[in-house]
């Protein structure tokens, strides 16, 4: 099954190129689960045609169970692949991708418009707050979530289903991330203060029911990323908190927010492993694109706010005070003098990963969520393509 970050991958390289994005349903997928022929995801080595030795058409299949998207260099490409896919199966063809595993896909003029909105008005129901008043922030910055601060909560399954469902909505929502993160790593105990945070998320979510995540028709030649960490900020285990986001273009394509798995015994530890995460995630997004025949010739930059991090990444002498670091992030000074990645510094006004790992104040907020092209959907006066 084909993973998120694929699926905006493809979106992005066709909405580049101005491709047709098309969407097919297999009536009778399952009576077809046994496949004995040979199929080549790339011209087999020493396979020459005569008639067209140049050929460079490329088609792109992403397939969810028996959902499909279809996206081609040419329209006559794209119906002679839905011709040769119907004559083998029972197709179902849903003209321009519109709807694919709840997330809303709308077209125009200058990119598509992915959000979740009857996702989230079944969750808003599913938790009985139809009716409720609309927050606009999502957490309290004055206090963090502890594990033992408050009574357990009288329905843990329900705890656990609302914030399972949250998790989902993060494919088109990278805004709630890390309130999602941070209500999630409650879940096998959770407290009425946690069900209070979970049900501010929801509020948030009513008054920002019709946003999603907007893609631009833009260049796909460049991988840009932020990444921060909040240091110690868990007050029962003092792990800290990594977030990245990384773009392709102008488009956001990749990121997290999540707990590391060790503790750090300084700032600059904690922000040196961020790196190194958004590094690997970095260069699997080269290698898959790569694999899509888009290379990225350019170094992947990458946006820190710590000093110390920096020179770390760059520097190979082993310190006294880094010695005892596993060796295994080092990898990220390889990248660097092999001239891959670049490791950059940012003003910490201007770092948008502070939306995956801290508390932020509304206009602060605000100001990050519009940088990761999140937003309302574009009026319908634009135009569709």
């Amino acid at each position: 099954m084909v993973k998120p970050a694929t699926i905006r991958a493809v979106l992005s390289i066709a909405l580049s190129k101005s491709w047709p994005i098309l969407q097919m349903d297999v009536k009778n997928a399952f009576l077809h689960g046994r496949l004995s022929e040979t199929v080549y995801m790339h011209q087999p080595m020493g396979f020459h045609s005569k008639q067209f030795p140049d050929f460079s058409a490329i088609t792109y299949i992403l397939l969810y169970v028996d959902d499909i998207i279809l996206t081609t260099s040419s329209d006559h490409l794209c119906k002679h692949i839905m011709a040769l896919l119907s004559s083998e199966f029972a197709m179902k063809d849903l003209g321009h991708l519109s709807f694919f595993l709840s997330i809303a896909i709308t077209h125009n003029t200058h990119g598509v418009f992915l959000s979740q909105t009857q996702y989230v008005a079944k969750i808003i129901e599913h938790a009985r707050m139809s009716n409720c008043s609309p927050c606009p922030t999502l957490v309290n910055t004055k206090s963090k979530l502890s594990a033992t601060a408050d009574t357990p909560y009288d329905d843990p399954t329900k705890y656990r289903s609302l914030a399972g469902a949250l998790q989902y909505l993060t494919f088109t929502r990278p805004d709630i991330s890390y309130v999602v993160q941070q209500v999630c790593l409650h879940m096998h105990a959770p407290t009425n203060e946690h069900m209070r945070a979970l049900k501010r998320i929801i509020r948030y979510l009513q008054g920002t029911l019709t946003h999603g995540l907007y893609l631009n028709k833009s260049s796909v030649n460049q991988l840009i990323s932020y990444t921060n960490i909040d240091w110690g900020w868990c007050p029962d285990t003092r792990r800290s908190t990594s977030g990245y986001c990384i773009f392709l273009g102008d488009n956001l394509f990749s990121w997290s927010s999540k707990w590391q798995p060790t503790l750090s015994r300084s700032s600059a530890e904690a922000e040196y492993r961020g790196v190194a995460n958004v590094v690997s995630d970095s260069c699997w997004i080269r290698n898959l694109l790569l694999e899509l025949h888009y290379p990225i010739q350019k170094a992947i930059l990458v946006y820190c706010d710590n000093v110390s991090a920096i020179y770390l990444s760059g520097n190979p002498v082993q310190h006294q005070c880094t010695k005892h670091i596993e060796m295994d992030i080092h990898f990220v000074r390889e990248k660097v003098a092999r001239g891959e990645v670049r490791v950059l510094h940012v003003s910490s006004h201007y770092q948008i990963a502070d939306i995956f790992t801290k508390r932020l104040s509304r206009i602060l907020f605000n100001d990050f969520r519009d940088s990761l092209s999140i937003r309302e959907p574009p009026a319908s006066t634009e135009g569709v393509c």
